[in-house]
């Protein structure tokens, strides 16, 4: 008898995997629509031919435990239209019974400093360490990820929103990802906009040296001795959304011995217009990794800025030891939580 053949690629997990959809009635346990496990992450299942167009999801045995998006998220019936042969899905994640990641799988958070000092800026700021979840229990090393506008990232947020990252590293745990620690930096409040300008601009006298230098010269000195990380360039980087994903430009182009891994959101390249010319002159004779992302409905200029700018780096004589992913979201808008959605593949992407 002609059959379609569903092929799915999970994380592993102890739950069983069954289909579901209205040839079930939607149950999401019946044993017959169990899939078979063929291998780490690997399962399968034969359906009876002439169901398409069959509208479908997968489970781990009730609607608590359901398929999720890579960032937590609940995601719309698939659709197959196949009438026979193989159809092959991959779940990135799933509802741990009801919530979208186990608890005890948070990161533990550890306050660095409420002042903590910044001599190159002359003045204080709250440094916060996100550890992972497991970090007391072992003797493992960890690369380390230092992130702007400390107050947007996690926790109750801000007036500006918030990211979230703490749930999307529990997300990012279930994948066996959780191994990175995250440095969350507050920004200067009335002073953010100079602390992140690489140079002076109408908009303000630029701090953006003094702030890396703060960064690369004071702090991570501190973290390196203070936590058990890789303190190599290969295993650091930095991460910011907005302004911070324009000082995230220039801490790649002024520090490349520094930071190995950038992670850029939404940047606002239109603050330094130089910044075309300086990737130009981007020298990294070791290999570096940048996520790129940005919404089209941030502006009309977002897209096809980051585009100039990876142009710009490519076309550097260092290009071949440069890596670029650039993600588009035809919907995005310039928010927190748009970003704390573009987290944990970033992260994974960087990282893992």
């Amino acid at each position: 008898m002609a059959s379609i053949r569903f092929e799915l690629t999970t994380p592993d997990d102890d739950r069983p995997v069954f289909i579901s959809g209205p040839f079930c009635q939607w149950y999401p346990d019946v044993e017959r629509f169990q899939l078979t496990k063929t291998g780490p992450g690997k399962y399968c299942i034969e359906l009876p031919a002439g169901l398409a167009p069959l509208e479908y999801k997968y489970t781990r045995g009730s609607w608590d435990s359901v398929e999720l998006s890579a960032a937590g998220e609940g995601v719309p019936n698939r659709v197959s239209r196949r009438q026979i042969g193989t159809r092959r899905d991959m779940v990135p994640h799933w509802r741990w019974f009801g919530l979208p990641f186990n608890p005890a799988f948070l990161p533990k958070i550890s306050l660095v400093s409420d002042a903590f000092d910044a001599p190159q800026l002359d003045t204080t700021r709250r440094i916060r360490v996100l550890l992972p979840h497991d970090y007391n229990t072992s003797n493992t090393h960890y690369p380390v990820l230092y992130l702007n506008d400390g107050q947007n990232l996690f926790g109750e947020g801000s007036s500006f929103g918030n990211w979230t990252i703490d749930q999307k590293l529990a997300i990012l745990a279930h994948r066996h990802h959780q191994k990175i620690i995250i440095v969350a930096i507050d920004h200067g409040d009335s002073e953010r906009v100079a602390e992140f300008l690489p140079y002076n601009t109408r908009l303000a006298d630029g701090k953006g040296h003094h702030y890396l230098d703060f960064i690369v010269h004071t702090l991570k000195p501190h973290i390196d001795a203070r936590y058990r990380t890789l303190p190599d360039r290969t295993h650091t980087g930095m991460g910011g959304s907005s302004m911070g994903g324009l000082i995230t430009v220039y801490a790649g182009l002024l520090h490349p011995s520094t930071f190995g891994k950038l992670l850029v959101f939404s940047p606002s390249l239109w603050a330094a217009p130089k910044v075309y010319a300086d990737a130009l002159r981007f020298y990294h004779p070791e290999p570096t990794k940048v996520y790129l992302y940005g919404g089209k409905q941030e502006s009309a200029y977002m897209v096809p800025a980051m585009q100039r700018l990876q142009e710009s780096l490519l076309r550097q004589k260092s290009s071949s030891n440069l890596k670029i992913h650039r993600s588009v979201d035809p919907k995005g808008k310039h928010t927190e939580s748009r970003w704390g959605r573009e987290f944990p593949q970033a992260v994974e992407w960087l990282f893992f």
